[in-house]
């Protein structure tokens, strides 16, 4: 008895002192919090501040702008569209730019700030770009390329792309009684040569257009014209017919139950075919280019050799993906990025537009899978890529294992690096004059987001905005002014304005954090670091308790998404877990918050740390973390809980599951449980296939270790879940069922999918974890 009154002393000091703070509340997200800016841009003039703002706790967010001679942000009440800059992006040397809205052609004229409604038609225009001549736009309408002139306003078809197959003519389509015929009278002779006469006088009269290009059943994709007009290159691409999943709605208005399509599982069943063309417009011609000839195309992946049925495969040939060209200013030099469909290789090539040949530039290997800031981690994504002049293209790569900015000159065949060091380039910004990068890095610390301009000839970078936090910086048309999204560990994200000089001062221009946000006094975790077992330098947020209420028991959180970054020094995306941790130290507990292997922003060794074996280092980094926690902070280690979402659900799964007695209690939330029932862009990546590497499947599923569960584990999931889907709750369940196992919960949510939406149901979910931490952590 005297214990349970010690546990409710504790509680009683937490809500009299805490300020309140109760699930009830936190669980409620932005609302709480208050909704932050996001989608901060400049309007055209580059005189206005615009973004997607909710500070009134509508139902969404709407745009608002603010200007020099604004007191405070207000709410656009038209869709006038010349507030969006997005439409100009690559018309800066254009006094009239051209853009859509809702499938109709615009001009706007910065110089007189008027709008002109260009073309209206039944069918959509989309996809304008401009030409090396500054009278041609060219844009697309149910598929097809048009050139308009803006200065005589004709308009010329330049493709004629056709589903379906061509259709034979009736010539070639000969027979022996045809040819019988025409042998045996000449009246079939006749006629025939005066067809023929008819059709060829009616062809000298006929205006030119384009020959019809087919594409069958297939997808067309990436049509895309050359500056100067005289080609077009398009891909078509097959998919394969992949059983999809079906996810089934309980709660529904009829009452009736609903079953909705999602995703397909992985398999290397999923590669998909894709050809890359250019049609020829001048010569009315189309032809296909060749990528069989790039290195490792047909090299077999190293684990193959450790399957007898695939180390002698000899006819290893994997597809690859290939993005739409990028063209320097001229016209006259393209080049493209190619990914292999394993994603273990990427190719930067030269393509030669009249001859349809590729000269290979830069290729980038990895054994496990392409990745890294600027290197999109999935091969249907494109990344870094465009041209400082007409002969110089500039591009991203980890080919020293962490990712930075590379240029290539096409003249000198001369590959150089402008940024080197055990830190990564994450995002990218050309200047006006083409002399200067503006870069976001981790220079200062793998958690911060700092802003540098860098000068392309001395490779000299300076500093503008590098305090700890993350700056999201769009600048100003004529580059004087940042606009800036700014945050820190306890403080959302806000807007500011500021010169772009080194150690501007920012004015915050908005204010979204609410009064009952704002009572509270919220911790700012410290970032550590701790020796992982292999010497790994490993990242981590930790919330200690004040001193006196420190009841040395401890909880590890473990973030989801895998490749993520937690451990920073900016407000997080774990906006809930970070309010629920200062709940949990109030309440006595540490809390360690881990980037163990595979998060983001520590470089290409630390992100492929997982390959193969989802639940390898990436689970010994908690027990290290652990470790940290018994020997650094006073912790009992027969006190420490984990818990995690999504990708943190399964590492809580296998914590408990492959390694018994280290946690005493787990909760595991929206888990994957078994990773051939995954998606396969993501999975494909890390485990390669289920049908080539099943060994790499069985070793990171939880649910062939259920048999080892001594712990006391709650398991949370929603119903509706369509990324980790319900089955594979239910899969594992029955495992525990077949087995005999006790120490389990399962807690489910009807109506909720993979990110939880409704403030009840997250307020029910964490008061479980809650309980269950309080139950088997505390002493009693």
């Amino acid at each position: 008895m005297k214990k349970y009154c010690c546990f409710f002393l504790l509680l009683f000091t937490f809500f009299g002192n805490a300020q309140n703070l109760r699930l009830e509340d936190i669980m409620k997200g932005d609302e709480f919090i208050g909704h932050q800016p996001d989608n901060h841009r400049w309007s055209i003039d580059g005189q206005t501040v615009l973004f997607d703002w909710n500070p009134n706790n509508e139902v969404d967010n709407s745009t608002y702008f603010w200007n020099k001679s604004s007191k405070s942000p207000q709410k656009v009440t038209t869709s006038n569209p010349i507030y969006d800059l997005d439409f100009m992006a690559t018309q800066k040397d254009y006094d009239v730019v051209y853009y859509t809205n809702q499938g109709v052609l615009y001009a706007y004229t910065k110089s007189t700030k008027k709008i002109k409604k260009v073309i209206q038609l039944a069918d959509r225009i989309a996809s304008v770009q401009r030409s090396s001549d500054p009278n041609i736009i060219f844009f697309q309408q149910n598929r097809n390329v048009y050139q308009f002139n803006t200065k005589d306003f004709s308009i010329v078809q330049l493709t004629n792309f056709r589903t379906g197959k061509e259709n034979k003519s009736s010539k070639e389509e000969d027979s022996f009684l045809k040819d019988q015929q025409k042998e045996l009278f000449q009246f079939v002779r006749d006629e025939a040569k005066a067809d023929d006469w008819y059709e060829a006088q009616s062809k000298s009269k006929k205006e030119k257009f384009p020959k019809e290009i087919f594409y069958d059943k297939s997808s067309l994709e990436q049509v895309k014209v050359s500056p100067d007009g005289k080609f077009v290159t398009f891909r078509t691409s097959d998919y394969p017919t992949q059983a999809s999943t079906n996810v089934e709605h309980f709660i529904t208005d009829d009452g009736f139950t609903q079953s909705k399509k999602a995703r397909e599982k992985v398999s290397d069943k999923n590669f998909s075919k894709h050809k890359f063309g250019i049609f020829n417009v001048e010569k009315d011609t189309t032809y296909y280019v060749s990528f069989s000839n790039l290195t490792g195309i047909k090299e077999a992946p190293k684990y193959y050799q450790e399957y007898e049925n695939l180390k002698d495969d000899s006819e290893y040939d994997i597809p690859v993906v290939m993005q739409s060209p990028v063209y320097s200013k001229d016209g006259k030099n393209a080049v493209l990025e190619i990914r292999s469909q394993d994603n273990k290789h990427r190719w930067i090539v030269q393509l030669d537009l009249v001859s349809g040949k590729i000269t290979e530039l830069d290729h980038q290997h990895d054994e496990a899978w392409i990745g890294g800031p600027g290197i999109p981690g999935y091969s249907f994504s494109s990344g870094t890529l465009g041209f400082i002049d007409n002969s110089t293209f500039y591009f991203q790569s980890e080919a020293t294992g962490f990712s930075h900015l590379y240029t290539y000159n096409l003249k000198t065949k001369k590959k150089e690096a402008l940024t080197k060091g055990n830190w990564e380039v994450r995002n990218i910004q050309l200047s006006n004059d083409t002399k200067s990068f503006y870069i976001t890095t981790t220079t200062t610390h793998p958690g911060n987001r700092s802003f540098y301009k860098l000068d392309i000839a001395s490779k000299k970078m300076t500093g503008i905005l590098t305090n700890d936090g993350n700056y999201e910086v769009e600048l100003s048309p004529d580059e004087q002014t940042l606009l800036v999204r700014y945050s820190y560990k306890n403080k959302p994200w806000e807007l500011y304005v500021g010169a772009n000089k080194p150690n501007s001062d920012l004015k915050q221009i908005t204010f979204s954090t609410t009064t009952e946000f704002k009572k509270y006094n919220w911790k700012t975790p410290e970032v550590i670091t701790f020796k992982a077992e292999d010497g790994t330098t490993v990242y981590a947020r930790l919330y200690q308790p004040k001193v006196e209420n420190k009841n040395k028991a401890a909880v590890i959180f473990v973030h989801g998404a895998g490749y993520l970054q937690n451990a920073h020094n900016y407000w997080s995306t774990y906006h809930r877990e970070f309010m629920f941790h200062n709940l949990l130290t109030d309440l006595g507990y540490t809390v360690l918050d881990i980037d163990y292997r595979a998060s983001d922003g520590y470089g290409r060794d630390f992100r492929t740390g997982i390959y193969r074996h989802m639940g390898g280092k990436d689970l010994s980094d908690q027990l290290d973390g652990k470790k940290y926690l018994v020997e650094k902070a006073g912790i009992d280690a027969n006190r420490v809980g984990i818990y995690g979402g999504s990708y943190g659900g399964f590492i809580t799964l296998m914590a408990l599951l492959t390694e018994p007695g280290e946690f005493k209690a787990g909760a595991a939330l929206r888990s994957v449980t078994d990773w051939a029932h995954y998606n396969h862009g993501y999975t494909s990546n890390i485990l390669n296939f289920p049908e080539t590497d099943p060994e790499a499947y069985k070793k990171s599923s939880p649910i062939y270790f259920a048999n080892n569960l001594q712990d006391k584990l709650l398991m949370l999931h929603g119903m509706v879940d369509d990324n980790v889907q319900f089955q594979d709750i239910v899969r594992l369940t029955q495992r525990f069922i077949e087995l005999g196992k006790k120490d389990w919960d399962l807690a489910v949510f009807p109506v909720e999918a993979h990110g939880f939406k409704r403030t009840y149901s997250w307020v029910d979910e964490y008061r479980r974890i809650l309980d269950l931490f309080n139950e088997n952590l505390l002493q009693k």
